[in-house]
Formats: structure tokens, C-alpha cells, sequence
């Protein structure tokens, strides 16, 4: 029988969960014992009782009996190295595990022999979309930062007709149409707002107008990027330099940026500049969903809001946690999509043939399995 353990996330600011009641249900249901660290779920809505209620044992926070005799340990975010080393050998640990380039991680896992799985990792394939934990939480983070800029936005977004006059809608510029732009566009939509769109990729322009937006073509380039694996490829200097130039304009007449341009491993693309921020109006906002990998937008500053004449720049890291009680439900599930297949009567086996597995799977009792990832350049 497969003992799991959902600990209290210990990292600054997290309110999310790995397991919701409904979870530790499907869980037990497979086969497993579950032992939930007390108060785990309070901050994103979930208390004690309803897991006990479903079958959970609640144990003391870093107990480490329960620590030492735990096969799976299912975290939002890696605990310290500390409490990784209570686990035993063998033990796998499945979460958001920041894997890039992550030296410390890997010399953790080695040590302590623990296999490890990391969400980040997870092909961008169909069959894989119920796991696909960054969407899950991206998708959150898209409409959060939409929510953020109307309330800092010093007008309205949908046009309004008064009898003092007519008021025009908000016009709102998105970089970067993945899971978290579309779902800002949606959002900025559904609240009115005259939405425009700049990607890289010209393949996603039938997505954002299918959304009511309309979508700032690429420039011209002998070296378009595409995509690769479901994510956006890194544009090049010149590509990039292009966009920026072919932006400006746009920015210069948006009430509202929201930045979501990511590649994966690798520090966020500057997309906006000081000279671009400085033709933007006074009382216009920035939403930098890509502030914790170096930002897209200069100045930001991760989750602060900073006042740049009189243009209001929002470093959104972090969004999902600000919606704990969604963004924990969507990601516990996406944890059950990805090990249920691994549990068939009673007994957990990880199948290395499975290319889901094999894609997060970043350390095996011990062996370092994506050194390419973890310690790039080591060897």
C-alpha cells in the first residue's frame, strides 16, 4: 500500500495544496494511505476535518516518523533540503520542483537516494493535458492579472453610454498568446476591453480571434520562431529587436499591458523597454506575469507595484496563490491524471516506457536522471 504525505508548504507565500479532500478521496479509493500535515490546507480553504472526513490521517507538522515512512510526497513547491533528507530512500516526490539548472536539488536527491518527478517537465502532449500542471495554474494567472489591471486602471474597460456622454472602452495589448494570454484575453473581453495580441507565433492568431481579439502580426523576418513541444522557441535578437520596434506603437495608445512571454529554463524576453514605458500615459497599467524569470517589462519588481511617471507597473509572480482554493483543486487533480496509471491494485510501479513519466521524471532512487536540466554543463 503506497503511503503519501501532503506536507504544509513551507515556502514564503504559497497558499496553495497538492491534495484536496475530493483528491485524498480518489487516492485512498486506489489504494493508498494518506497522511495530511495539519493546518496544510487552511490557507487555501480546506481544513482538517474534510480530510479526515475522507479517510486521511492528520499528523503534526514535520513529524518524521511520518516523514521517514512516506513512499510519495506530494508538494506544490520542493521543501528544504532538510526535510527531504527525512524521506527514505527510494521515496519519489512529485511537485513543481523549479528544476532549472537547480544544482542544489540534484545533489539532494543524490544524497538522500529519492526519485523525482517535475511538473515542469511533463511533455506538451493531448494525452498529457489533465496533468499539465503549468497550464492549470498559468490559466489562473492570466485572469488574476487581467482582475488586477482593472482594478488599477484609472478608467473603465467596457464602453459605457451615459447620459453625461459616451465613455470608450479600455484598450488592452497582451504579449504572448499561451494558456495565460488567452485566458487574459477572455477575461479582458468578458469585461469589455478592446484586446490586441502579440506573439511570436503567427499559428496562434486563430485562437486569439476566435476570442474577439485582434492580433498584431509579426514582423517581417527571415527567422520567424515557432514553437516546440507545445512551448514558444527562443526568438532571436533581431526577431525580437522588430517586435519590440513594431510594439511601441501600440503601447503608446494602451491603457493596459499584460506581459506573459516565457521560454522555459531561460530568462524571460525584455519586451518592453524604458523608451517604450516612457510614450505610455500617465494612469496606463503593466501586469508582468514573467517578472520572476527577469521580467518582459523593464523596472518591474516581483510582487510589488511600482510607480513609473504616473504608469502603474504590477510584477504579478505568483498569481495562482492569490486564488488558493481553485489553483489547489486544479492542481491536485492534475497530480491524480498523472499517478493514477501508476497504481493498479494496491501497488505503485513508475512505467519508464511511459513517455509522461519519462519526461518529469528528473531523479530515480538517487541516479540523476535529467542532468541535462538539473546541472547543465556538468559534464
Amino acid at each position: 500500500m503506497p503511503r503519501l504525505l501532503i506536507p504544509v508548504e513551507s515556502t514564503p507565500g504559497e497558499t496553495r495544496i497538492a491534495a484536496t479532500p475530493d483528491t485524498v478521496k480518489k487516492f485512498i479509493s486506489l489504494g493508498c494511505s494518506v497522511s495530511v500535515e495539519r493546518g496544510a490546507g487552511v490557507a487555501s480553504g480546506y481544513l482538517d476535518a474534510a480530510y479526515s472526513d475522507q479517510g486521511a490521517a492528520l499528523v503534526a507538522v514535520g513529524d518524521t516518523s511520518t516523514w521517514s515512512q512516506a513512499d510519495i510526497l506530494l508538494c506544490v513547491q520542493p521543501p528544504p533540503s532538510e526535510n527531504l533528507r527525512r524521506l527514505h530512500q527510494g521515496a519519489l516526490v512529485v511537485g513543481l520542483m523549479a528544476p532549472y539548472a537547480n544544482a542544489a536539488l540534484a545533489t539532494t536527491l543524490e544524497q538522500a537516494g529519492l526519485s523525482a518527478m517535475a511538473l515542469e517537465l511533463l511533455p506538451r502532449i493531448s494525452r498529457a493535458q489533465s496533468a499539465d500542471a503549468l497550464s492549470s495554474q498559468a490559466n489562473i494567472a492570466g485572469y488574476k492579472s487581467v482582475l488586477l489591471a482593472s482594478s488599477a486602471l484609472d478608467r473603465y474597460f467596457p464602453m459605457l453610454m451615459t447620459a453625461a456622454g459616451t465613455v470608450q472602452p479600455a484598450k488592452v495589448v497582451i504579449l504572448g498568446a499561451g494558456v495565460a494570454g488567452l485566458q487574459a484575453v477572455a477575461t479582458a473581453r468578458r469585461l469589455g476591453a478592446v484586446v490586441y495580441v502579440s506573439d511570436i507565433r503567427p499559428a496562434v492568431k486563430e485562437q486569439v480571434e476566435s476570442l474577439g481579439a485582434r492580433f498584431i502580426e509579426p514582423p517581417e523576418t527571415d527567422d520567424k520562431p515557432a514553437e516546440s513541444g507545445g512551448y514558444a522557441k527562443q526568438a532571436s535578437d533581431a526577431f525580437l529587436a522588430a517586435q519590440r520596434q513594431q510594439l511601441s506603437d501600440q503601447l503608446a495608445e494602451a491603457d493596459v499591458a499584460i506581459c506573459t512571454a516565457q521560454v522555459p529554463g531561460r530568462r524571460a524576453p525584455r519586451l518592453i523597454s524604458e523608451d517604450m514605458l516612457d510614450r505610455m500615459r500617465p494612469g496606463a497599467v503593466v501586469v508582468d506575469l514573467a517578472v520572476a524569470q527577469g521580467g518582459n517589462c523593464a523596472e518591474t519588481v516581483p510582487g510589488q507595484t511600482v510607480d513609473r511617471k504616473g504608469v502603474k507597473l504590477i510584477g504579478g509572480n505568483d498569481l495562482p496563490c492569490t486564488v488558493p482554493n481553485h489553483a489547489s483543486a486544479l492542481y491536485a487533480r492534475n497530480l491524480v491524471a498523472l499517478l493514477e496509471p501508476t497504481m493498479k491494485d494496491g501497488q505503485f510501479s513508475l512505467d519508464l516506457d511511459d513517455e509522461l513519466i519519462a519526461g518529469c521524471l528528473i531523479a530515480q532512487d538517487g541516479s540523476i536522471r535529467r542532468g541535462d536540466v538539473l546541472t547543465p554543463g556538468a559534464n
